[in-house]
């Protein structure tokens, strides 16, 4: 017998084989101001999947698709400029950007969009306002929104300039991993079987994941860049030949995210290494045939190096890299530490706690709920 659509979505804590995605996910939730991920991968990977169960974990947030083939006044809106002359009043109707506020905008192929339809979507999503502009006439909404781009490589790349804009990039495949494809067939079986059920079971998951972000927002505006995390993070950008300085910038926020999530205010190295690993690889400068990605050791030395230059001005450690999975400590409310991830994305158990108190902190900007 052939099943009825499903009314309950796939949740997001039952995705399986896609961490990167997930947190990187997760950290744009936690701040926007990051600027959105772009996520570049063969069909068939899960990205609209773990996008839309992202949007469902957001307490109900929008999620807005925006076509390839919309116009300009779909994308940002429309001014009646008759009822402007004529009342003086702007009669503005938003487009996709301005109902995307509050929630997730989805580009699926991205890089199909043409230039200056991503040049609007990434304004928004660095500012958090859609500004339109006619017959001399100017009307400015909120457009608060987690950008996520999706692309396959193989129809075609986003310009550089285009593409360093995004904050974060995620490459997502296929594991090669027998028992990862067998828990993923299993899963997705088991969900078409019975969605309400499947969604049931794993809704607990979900909704821890959720006060998580939540409280993550809260704490986001008390967390630090000192003097110390600032040159490391500079170090690294530096060592990798990015262009520019929207990198340092990304990874800053994203180290900040990384420790709210993790309930503190302190940014470890920890935190900038899995910044660096999101905010670096679509950036560096690499040779038409060098593997996607971030090579881990070299980020590794990198790390060591920063450290050996701009030392703390007591012991440091890490705390180990947020996990989408994490779970307080219920009796004090702390997050257990997390097990660092390696290069190849694989988590060690590693991490120590500490901190870098060097030179006059920085208070991340918080971000609107």
């Amino acid at each position: 017998m052939p099943h009825s659509t499903p009314d309950a979505g796939f949740p997001f804590a039952a995705v399986v084989g896609q961490d990167q995605l997930r947190l990187a996910l997760i950290l744009n939730a936690v701040s926007p101001r990051i600027g959105g991920v772009v996520v570049r991968g063969e069909k068939g990977t899960a990205k609209t999947t773990t996008v839309r169960a992202f949007a469902a974990l957001l307490g109900g947030a929008p999620l807005v698709n925006l076509p390839i083939g919309a116009t300009e006044d779909r994308v940002v809106g429309s001014l009646d400029i008759e009822t402007v002359l004529t009342t003086g009043r702007a009669d503005y109707h938003p487009g996709l950007l301005a109902q995307a506020h509050g929630g997730v905008l989805y580009v699926d192929e991205v890089n199909l969009l043409a230039d200056h339809l991503v040049d609007t979507l990434l304004d928004a999503a660095a500012t958090g306002r859609v500004t339109i502009e006619r017959d001399g006439i100017s009307h400015s909404s909120p457009a608060d929104f987690v950008l996520v781009g999706t692309m396959n490589p193989e129809e075609g790349e986003l310009r550089p300039q285009l593409l360093d804009r995004f904050g974060l990039a995620v490459d997502v495949a296929a594991s090669r991993d027998v028992e990862v494809r067998r828990e993923i067939i299993r899963r997705r079986l088991d969900y078409e079987a019975d969605p309400a059920a499947f969604a049931s079971a794993w809704a607990a998951e979900d909704a821890d994941l959720a006060a998580r972000i939540v409280r993550a927002r809260r704490i986001l505006p008390t967390v630090e860049l000192t003097d110390t995390n600032l040159a490391r993070i500079a170090h690294v950008c530096a060592s990798f030949d990015v262009d520019g300085m929207r990198a340092d910038l990304v990874i800053a926020r994203t180290a900040a995210a990384c420790a709210a999530y993790r309930g503190d205010t302190t940014v470890t190295d920890d935190d900038i290494r899995t910044a660096a690993q999101l905010a670096l690889p679509h950036r560096r400068r690499r040779d038409p045939f060098d593997e996607p990605g971030l090579d881990g050791d070299r980020l590794d030395e990198t790390m060591e190096e920063a450290r050996d230059e701009h030392p703390d001005s007591e012991p440091s450690g890490d705390t180990g890299t947020p996990q989408p999975d994490e779970r307080p400590d219920p009796d004090t409310g702390a997050d257990e530490p997390a097990p660092e991830l390696t290069g190849d994305g694989e988590p060690t158990d590693d991490g120590k706690a500490g901190r870098a108190d060097q030179g006059a902190p920085f208070r991340s900007p918080g971000t609107q709920a």
